[in-house]
C-alpha cells in the first residue's frame, strides 16, 4: 500500500494557540515516519494558514513560554473541489507551488476557531478525512451550555449553573445566582484550558469574575462548585465501539484553588496526575460507562475525554467533555491509555487509521 500523508493542523486564532502548538509537537514526535509522510500547518493567530516546522522540537515549552505560529512567506491553500487531496501554497507574488498531497489532517487545534467544529466543516466541504469529532459533536463539546443540554437530554448528571448571554448582566440573574450557593466557578463557555475560569466565594467578586470570563467568550456560565475528586477518563473509537480507559485523577496542591491554566502547563510541581485513580471498583465502572455515554450523548468521534466530580459518597457529576484534549506525551489521555498498555505512538496511529478508515461526506 501507497504511504498515507498526515497534515498536522495546529496553532489557531485561540487563547489556546500556544497550547495546540505544544500538542502538535507530542503528536509530531509520535507520528511513525516509516508508515507516514508527515506535512506540518501552522495557523496564525490572525488566521493565516502557513506552512510549518514538522520538527516536534520546535513546538516545546522554552522557558516558561509557550510555542507560536509565525506567519510565513506563503499562504497554504487547501483543495479547490471535493475529492481532491493537492493542497497548494499561495505565494507573496501571486504564485502557486505544490504543497502536498494530503490524506488525512490531524486537527491539534483547542478553543474556538478549530475545536468547535469551524474546521471540521472546513474539511467536510472538501471531502478530507480528518481524526476526531464531526462538526455538531465537536460543536456541542465547545460549548457548554449546549453540552450541559445534551447530557441531560441523555438522563447524565451535571452542575446546575446559571448561563449570561451576550448582553445579559449579572444583576438580572442575581436571584437564580443566589440559589446555586457559593462557591461558584465562572466560566466563558466556549474555551479551553481553564482560560478565563475563576472560582467565587464571596458574591461581592462576581463582576470580576464575569468581566475576566468575558475577555474569551460573551456568553459565560456560573455554575455550583463540586466537592469531590476531580476524575478523568479517556475514550476511543475502536472498530468496536467507544472504549473508556481505566480513569486518573487530579489532585492540585500549592497555591492552586483549582486545576487552573498555570497548574495544568506551567506550575508541574503542584500538580499530581494520577494515570489510575484508586476507586472503589463498582464507582470505577460507573464512571467508565458515564465517560461513554457522554461520547455518545454529543455523538463525537475518535477520541475525547470526559471528566467528572466524585463526592464521598459515589455520586458522579460531569464536569465536561474534551474532543479534542491535550494530546502531548505527559498530557493525561495518553498518560491513562499507557496505563492500559497503549503507548503514545500506537495511539496516534489508532486515531490515523480510524480516521483514514471512515468514509467521507455526512457524518
Amino acid at each position: 500500500m501507497a504511504r498515507a500523508t498526515v497534515a498536522v493542523l495546529f496553532g489557531g486564532r485561540s487563547s489556546e494557540h500556544g497550547v495546540s502548538c505544544v500538542t502538535a509537537g507530542g503528536v509530531l514526535g509520535a507520528i511513525d515516519r516509516e508508515r507516514f509522510d508527515v506535512i506540518a500547518i501552522g495557523i496564525t493567530r490572525e488566521g493565516r494558514w502557513v506552512p510549518a516546522s514538522a520538527d516536534p522540537a520546535d513546538w516545546t515549552i522554552r522557558d516558561g513560554q509557550m510555542p507560536e505560529v509565525a506567519d510565513g512567506a506563503g499562504t497554504v491553500l487547501p483543495p479547490a473541489v471535493a475529492g481532491e487531496r493537492a493542497w497548494s501554497v499561495l505565494d507573496a507574488d501571486g504564485s502557486v507551488a505544490p504543497l502536498a498531497e494530503i490524506d488525512v489532517v490531524f486537527p491539534v487545534l483547542h478553543g474556538p476557531y478549530g475545536e468547535d467544529g469551524t474546521v471540521q466543516g472546513a474539511l467536510e466541504l472538501v471531502d478530507v478525512r480528518y481524526v476526531g469529532s464531526g462538526v455538531l459533536a465537536s460543536a456541542a463539546g465547545m460549548d457548554k451550555q449546549f453540552m450541559k443540554t445534551a447530557f441531560r437530554a441523555a438522563g447524565l448528571p451535571v452542575t446546575p449553573d446559571v448561563t449570561l448571554l451576550r448582553g445579559d448582566s449579572v444583576a438580572e440573574r442575581m436571584d437564580d445566582v443566589e440559589a446555586l450557593g457559593l462557591p461558584l466557578f465562572v466560566k466563558p463557555a466556549r474555551a479551553g484550558s481553564s482560560m478565563g475560569i475563576s472560582k467565587v466565594t464571596d458574591l461581592s467578586a462576581l463582576d470580576a469574575a464575569v468581566a475576566d470570563a468575558v475577555k474569551h467568550d460573551p456568553k459565560v456560565l456560573i455554575e455550583q462548585a463540586v466537592s469531590g475528586r476531580e476524575i478523568e477518563t479517556a475514550v476511543l473509537e475502536t472498530v468496536d465501539g467507544p472504549r473508556a480507559s481505566v480513569p486518573g485523577e487530579i489532585i492540585t496542591g500549592g497555591d492552586h484553588d483549582f486545576y487552573d491554566f498555570e497548574a495544568k502547563y506551567l506550575d508541574e510541581a503542584a500538580v499530581d496526575l494520577v494515570s489510575t485513580a484508586d476507586l472503589d471498583p463498582e464507582v470505577e465502572c460507573r464512571v467508565r460507562e458515564t465517560a461513554i455515554a457522554a461520547f455518545r450523548a454529543v455523538g463525537a468521534e475518535g477520541l475525547a475525554r470526559v471528566d467528572v466530580f466524585v463526592t464521598e459518597d459515589g455520586a458522579i457529576t460531569i464536569n465536561e467533555i474534551n474532543t479534542m484534549p491535550g494530546f502531548t506525551p505527559t498530557s493525561m489521555y495518553p498518560r491513562m491509555w499507557a496505563a492500559a498498555g497503549v503507548e503514545y505512538p500506537q495511539l496516534v496511529q489508532t486515531l490515523i487509521e480510524t480516521a483514514l478508515a471512515r468514509p467521507v461526506g455526512l457524518r
